[in-house]
């Protein structure tokens, strides 16, 4: 005969645990996921900052950005998603619900390597003239298929946790090295930056310090309105993006503004490594109001940009994937009409 004490505790304890099923239940509610969509139209699609993977091994494409989900196509033309694919670990510096931007995925070693900046608005690093920091860094997760899930690798930590940092990208250098190339935001150091760290072998951690590469103010056609005195060049550094050229001259595609006006450039390392010098091209390579771009192959081997516009023509936020005809076959990186898959 079982006792009455221990029918009293096992009773206890199926109570606790049903509550604890019930509170992990409307937790989960309060997170709610977009519905998937089927055969979505690229420019129907609102998504920041797009990355769009040409995966030959799954002979599909992947598209992800700002906001931490995922998009699938066959033709870059209609698309699936999003699904949601980073499980960042909650117990880590980044808390239960960080915020994602500008996810990249780069297949690397047989893997693939979810590059994203994350943010937890609870936690504040600095005050800079008035503006409370928060906690941002670029971050690695990791997964064995191109549609995730992505999970954390070994180090929790990437870049100093107190420095605002974001929009990481990967570049293996002619060292055989990978880094990672990132943004240091300018509302901490009031004057952008790009730099770079060293990568461990398998992209889970990073080793040394890291470089200046260059900073916002270097650029020659970026501008800004002070309060007072003279146009002068914008602060702000976003979206960089590492390319070669057919003769081999290494390039970056980054972002700024031209006053309100959202503007790509480009620069060129003159010695063919991220240690530059990078000298900057005098007038931006994009049209007006398109930024934050990257290059691909579709599996046909054409080559592509994507980027997203910022305003539509009513002077309104419209964060919509484009894609543009890229040509390097000369020394510079020539951007032609747009693509229409």
């Amino acid at each position: 005969m079982v006792p009455t004490h221990w029918i009293r505790m096992k009773t206890t304890w199926l109570a606790l645990f049903i509550c604890l099923l019930l509170v992990i239940a409307s937790k989960a509610q309060d997170v709610k996921l977009p519905a998937v969509r089927r055969n979505v139209l690229l420019d129907s699609i609102g998504l920041s900052d797009p990355f769009i993977l040409a995966d030959q091994r799954t002979h599909q494409y992947y598209m992800t950005g700002t906001g931490g989900l995922l998009w699938k196509s066959k033709d870059l033309k209609r698309w699936d998603g999003p699904y949601p694919v980073a499980q960042p670990d909650p117990a880590s510096w980044m808390g239960p619900r960080p915020m994602i931007w500008a996810a990249e995925i780069h297949p690397y070693q047989g893997k693939y390597y979810y590059f994203a900046t994350f943010t937890n608005p609870a936690v504040k690093i600095d005050t800079v003239q008035g503006n409370a920091i928060e906690r941002r860094a670029c971050h690695v997760l990791v997964s064995n298929q191109p549609d995730g899930p992505y999970v954390p690798l070994q180090e929790a930590t990437y870049l100093p946790a107190n420095k605002p940092t974001l929009n990481g990208t990967l570049w293996v250098d002619k060292d055989r090295k990978p880094y990672l190339v990132y943004c240091y935001e300018w509302l901490q150091n009031l004057n952008g930056t790009i730099e770079k760290i060293e990568l461990k072998p398998d992209l889970s951690g990073t080793v040394g310090e890291s470089k200046l590469l260059f900073r916002a103010s270097d650029s020659p056609w970026s501008r800004e309105n002070p309060r007072t005195g003279p146009p002068r060049p914008n602060k702000v550094t976003d979206g960089p993006y590492l390319f070669q050229t057919k003769t081999g001259r290494l390039g970056m595609i980054w972002t700024s503004w031209v006053y309100d006006v959202y503007t790509q450039g480009v620069a060129y390392s003159t010695g063919g490594t991220l240690d530059g010098p990078w000298v900057q091209e005098k007038v931006p390579i994009t049209p007006p109001n398109y930024g934050h771009g990257m290059l691909f192959r579709t599996l046909n081997g054409q080559l592509l940009m994507a980027a997203h516009s910022h305003k539509d023509i009513n002077g309104e936020y419209r964060r919509i994937p484009h894609l543009f005809e890229v040509d390097v076959a000369g020394n510079k990186l020539v951007v032609g009409k747009p693509h229409r898959p």
